[in-house]
């Protein structure tokens, strides 16, 4: 037997846990201690919040799960922003809080709250840990997070508990492999497609988070369609596919419905609804959904055919029948992106954000992981953005937390050390998670944080606009924003136009360590770009 502590950081190591982020307690150090044993990184934050982000993106590209920490109360509240963000973008993680012991777990004492309460609704499972059965409790944990759909597992751990002895446990168990759809449900799905002169496929996070871009461009040769992405899809095809038709929800997105108005039938394809309901968007046609997960409608909607199970395994299947020979106008289709793509280049006097990450997009080679944060830029990125496989775009979109891009793009950096990587922030997010630079200057991370500055809450704005308010309370700042070259001993470049952020962009990747990149923009742009309607 081996003491708590020990025995709960090696059974995470053994099932794949390689990082721990988060602001430890006193409590804490035992575990901190025991990382150091056993060769497991602990990981110093400066917002607890930014550990489950952290987290969250580890999961996404590596496929294992990592461990975020908050201490009793303020730190367990912190951290639930991030493992909300894992829990609506559909990543495993472990997130460990301390708690008070048994004897006082219901008593009014310093920084006590119910953390069980607390994390019930943003996680698949919580639970409060036992010496005698931590083994099993981590093999259930770490299971439950990551089956389908994946999501956060919150632990409590008494603070009574750092000095038990506690058992070591046996082998791992076998993990549990999705099942594919029944053969029914195929058999429904395939029929409905047959019949349908004009199918569009919708393809969501599901797919992406798979991988499955070779199963779609497969399925693609059969099922000769128009295909929307949803925003965390992007990447599963070519913005140059014949059948590419563009992302729903994002920038400039009211002109999908051109083409989604022709449809009457739609193949929902790992469509998770957690980014936006069907409903949202979709023309008054069938659907056929097929997920690892159920889907719901409301009247006058019609689910006509539900395929749960393996996602991959149903697309295969599908892609074995006989090619179908469509109705779809694909020389309308190019038409279509071509127009969709003028749209997102608006003309205006002054240096606009979509001609910014244009530049950055040259720059960035095509293997590069692009992090971005949330408002206004985000649904431009969305929809401008070529993204050459999944991975290589990351975006709360479940969640939608300001705040999420920067340390994603520090946890990115980590996975993938010789990958370039940028994280793309409007000034607004970059008040919120400006704290990380330290972190990323103290782990020597070559990450890029470029900030399109509009000094405004942009998103917000335009909406503003829309119903005729005043802005005065989306403004975030007047004159400059960062009036230093350095911020936390982060060298900052400025850049005002093309000429000046082309040279800044090339130098920040050619920079050691992290680089803040100021990119002074139009933010009157946005206007012209965020979509109003998605029907």
């Amino acid at each position: 037997m081996d003491q708590f502590p020990d025995i709960f950081v090696r059974r995470l190591r053994e099932h794949g846990v390689r990082y721990a982020f988060g602001i430890p307690g006193g409590p804490w150090i035992p575990y901190m201690e025991a990382m150091r044993r056993q060769e497991m990184p602990f990981i110093l934050v400066a917002n607890e919040a930014s550990a489950g982000f952290m987290a969250d993106v580890c999961f996404r590209l590596t496929g294992a799960p990592a461990l975020c920490h908050g201490t009793f109360g303020p730190g367990a509240t912190n951290l639930a922003t991030g493992v909300g963000c894992a829990y609506l973008d559909r990543s495993a993680l472990i997130a460990a809080t301390t708690e008070q012991s048994d004897a006082m777990r219901h008593r009014v004492t310093q920084m006590n709250v119910d953390h069980q309460a607390l994390f019930a609704p943003i996680t698949k499972w919580t639970v409060r840990a036992e010496a005698d059965t931590l083994t099993s409790t981590l093999d259930r944990a770490v299971a439950t997070a990551c089956e389908e759909v994946p999501g956060p597992v919150h632990i409590g751990l008494p603070v009574d508990l750092n000095d038990r002895n506690t058992p070591r446990g046996g082998s791992l168990p076998d993990a549990k492999a999705t099942r594919p759809p029944s053969a029914g449900a195929i058999r429904a799905a395939a029929d409905l497609i047959r019949q349908a002169r004009r199918p569009l496929i919708a393809v969501g996070l599901t797919a992406a988070r798979l991988g499955l871009h070779q199963s779609l461009a497969h399925l693609l040769d059969v099922i000769p369609a128009p295909v929307v992405l949803t925003p965390m899809a992007k990447g599963l095809l070519s913005e140059t596919h014949p059948s590419y038709a563009g992302v729903l929800f994002h920038a400039c997105s009211d002109r999908l419905t051109g083409i989604t108005r022709q449809a009457d039938l739609v193949i929902g394809l790992g469509y998770d609804p957690v980014e936006f309901d069907y409903e949202a968007w979709l023309p008054p046609v069938p659907v056929v959904h097929i997920d690892t997960a159920a889907a719901e409608l409301s009247a006058p909607y019609e689910l006509a055919a539900l395929c749960i199970g393996d996602l991959d395994a149903a697309m295969q299947t599908l892609g074995t029948i006989k090619p179908l020979a469509t109705e779809w106008d694909f020389a309308q289709l190019a038409r279509h992106r071509d127009g969709l793509n003028s749209a997102l280049h608006p003309r205006s006097e002054g240096f606009g954000p979509s001609e910014a990450l244009d530049i950055l997009r040259d720059i960035l080679p095509p293997e590069g992981i692009l992090t971005c944060d949330v408002g206004a830029h985000t649904h431009l990125i969305g929809q401008l953005w070529p993204t050459p496989a999944p991975g290589h775009l990351l975006m709360t979109n479940g969640w939608s937390s300001m705040g999420f891009g920067i340390p994603a793009a520090l946890a990115a950096s980590l996975c993938r050390p010789t990958t370039p990587v940028v994280c793309v922030t409007g000034d607004g997010g970059f008040t919120m998670m400006a704290g990380e630079l330290i972190t990323a200057r103290r782990l020597g991370l070559n990450t890029v944080i470029m900030i399109l500055a509009d000094r405004m809450l942009s998103l917000i704005e335009v909406k503003q606009g829309w119903k005729n308010c005043p802005a005065d309370s989306s403004r975030l700042f007047q004159n400059a924003f960062l009036d230093a070259d350095r911020i936390f001993g982060v060298p900052v470049l400025k850049a005002d136009s093309p000429a000046t952020l082309r040279q800044a962009l090339r130098q920040a990747f050619h920079t050691a360590g992290p680089v803040v990149v100021e990119a002074e923009v139009d933010g009157r742009d946005y206007h012209q770009l965020i979509a109003r309607s998605y029907k």
